[in-house]
């Protein structure tokens, strides 16, 4: 299939996979990416999974083609392995990436200290650590997560790199260079892909910096996506689905792979 699309990012969960109904997968949809890979364009899911839970995700729902390559946690870029493995890291972004959130958390760790505070004196969120420390929270509501990101704004105002990236009631910590967008857009200078070429689709908050306009000229989202998405979307002259989930993107990619822009 020809068209000027040659660049893919899709959301994963919300996005191409319904959780709320089946079929999980939009057959049409699948057979449609297919069709643009075999026409010579690039697949990547860009999702807030880590690479493993992408992986498990692929499986439980039977996947019927394999992305080109994979950006996870909302900021790392992944190509099919070389030595056996099924993914490693694309130039040095990953190492980049690492390094200055370190940096990030060390330098703001007064500010951090203020939200962890807040989280377990005045919210019943659940916060949540790894390895190197604290990584993000869990809100009991969507109520309770603007409580939480209201406070987290006034707190960083003079830490303006500390950021975070949220969906629905999960939220993660990260360095404000480092998202969806920024990790599309290293993918796409590697790759040597223009933004004009570039489709984009999302449902929720951490999508919105794929789907401004500035690294994908061709934004969308599916029916079910979040109004601030929508507003983003429309703001940046894309398309929003009449159709939810992947029978969405599927609405959206026709639409742009046949010229109705």
């Amino acid at each position: 299939m020809h068209s000027r699309i040659q660049l893919l990012s899709l959301d994963f969960d919300g996005t191409l996979v319904s959780r709320v109904g089946e079929p999980a997968l939009d057959e049409r949809c699948m057979e449609l990416i297919r069709a643009l890979q075999e026409g010579g364009a690039v697949w990547a899911i860009n999702t807030g999974r880590s690479v493993d839970l992408l992986e498990s995700g692929l499986a439980d729902f039977s996947f019927p083609i394999r992305p080109d390559f994979i950006l996870t946690t909302e900021r790392e870029v992944f190509r099919p392995g070389q030595n056996g493995d099924k993914w490693e890291a694309f130039g040095d972004w990953n190492e980049r990436c690492a390094r200055d959130h370190a940096e990030l958390f060390s330098s703001a760790k007064s500010v951090l200290a203020e939200v962890i505070d807040f989280i377990t004196q005045e919210t019943k969120a659940r916060l949540l650590y790894h390895s190197e420390g604290l990584e993000g929270l869990v809100a009991e509501n969507d109520e309770e997560m603007n409580r939480i990101t209201e406070f987290i704004e006034r707190a960083r105002a003079g830490h303006p790199k500390l950021d975070y990236q949220r969906n629905t009631v999960y939220l993660r910590f990260c360095h404000a260079d480092y998202h969806k967008g920024a990790a599309l857009a290293e993918l796409a200078r590697l790759i040597e892909v223009p933004r004009n070429n570039i489709f984009a689709a999302g449902d929720h908050h951490n999508d919105i910096s794929m789907l401004d306009g500035k690294v994908a000229a061709m934004p969308s989202c599916p029916a079910n996506a979040i109004q601030e998405v929508k507003a983003a979307v429309r703001a940046a002259g894309g398309y929003v689905a009449a159709k939810e989930h992947g029978a969405g993107v599927r609405e959206a990619l026709l639409h742009f792979a046949n010229g109705d822009q």
